[in-house]
């Protein structure tokens, strides 16, 4: 008699059906909102019974705010199912979108030097 058998299970192997990720997203109905890798979502609201799972998922996990890659990842979803998710949910307005926080230019050495002599006149 021999030992069974150990099969290594695949990591959600429904999570690479095209099929499922057609069904969470639906039939492109319209334009997709502007976003990138690196805009921040932030959650509005609690998530409804009204909602589907992932977009369930989303909501909870964007209490703090997230960029869509970092949502992207967590959900373990390909980019562009989860700007579709993510622009129902902006329709609904029941999650915000921000532009990701750029840098100011360093203000000109010369005035830096300028400010710092001042104070240490006083």
């Amino acid at each position: 008699m021999s030992p069974p058998r150990r099969e290594r299970r695949k990591a959600e192997p429904a999570l690479s059906d095209p099929e499922r990720l057609y069904v969470i997203t639906g039939a492109p109905d319209g334009e997709r909102a502007a976003l990138d890798l690196v805009t921040m979502v932030v959650a509005q609201a609690d998530p409804s019974p009204m909602v589907q799972p992932e977009q369930a998922a989303i909501l909870r996990l964007c209490k703090s705010p997230l960029s869509v890659a970092e949502i992207s990842a967590y959900l373990s979803l390909p980019f562009s199912v989860v700007t579709s998710l993510l622009t129902e949910l902006l329709s609904t307005e029941l999650i915000e979108s921000r532009a990701p926080v750029v840098r100011a230019a360093l203000p000109d050495r010369s005035l830096l030097e300028a400010v710092m002599h001042g104070l240490q006149k006083l």
